[in-house]
């Protein structure tokens, strides 16, 4: 009951514009999570940028069960197993980066593309978490069930052999 789990992993690719950029960077996101990709929009008018509100500047997935877990073993293995303890945050999630989205196994350098990061978000939690997030007769966790930053670099360790600098 208290072995924690990797609840879902999110995947985002901030592009800053919209137009044929974005719509590349939905394809490639698309064909490595082998899941549909839901735009993100911007939430107010930056004029240094260019960027006006509502404009749609990024896309990302969000993979939960076995695909989360098998994304996230691929990912962890692009960045060669390591991870810094202050990618993680105080309640057990995780965040890295991945520079070049060629890393990924059958994907390839489009020069007409480009390339393309992204961010990958894991988060991580225990069987009774729903509890804080149902509907109806909402609870507080208790602070022995909560994953703390340790318990989740012991759980990296474990299950995919990540060595925390």
């Amino acid at each position: 009951m208290k072995d924690p789990r990797v609840d879902k992993v999110v995947v985002h690719m901030g592009v800053g514009e919209s137009g044929q950029h974005l719509v590349d960077a939905e394809g490639i996101l698309s064909t490595i999570t082998g899941q549909g990709v839901v735009r993100c929009y911007s939430r107010r008018t930056m004029p240094s940028f260019g960027i006006k509100k509502h404009e749609p500047i990024g896309c990302k997935v969000t993979l939960r069960g076995k695909n989360a877990e098998d994304f996230l073993s691929t990912s962890i293995n692009i960045i060669e197993k390591k991870l810094s303890a202050s990618q993680f945050d105080n309640d057990g999630n995780v965040a890295f980066g991945i520079e070049e989205h060629t890393d990924f196994p059958g994907m390839r350098y489009d020069p007409n593309i480009g390339i393309f990061g992204m961010d990958i978000n894991v988060i991580v939690n225990r069987p009774g978490y729903r509890v804080k997030k149902r509907r109806a007769s909402k609870h507080k966790i208790s602070s022995s069930h909560k994953i703390t930053k340790d318990d989740s670099i012991s759980f990296f360790k474990e299950k995919y052999a990540v060595e925390v600098v």
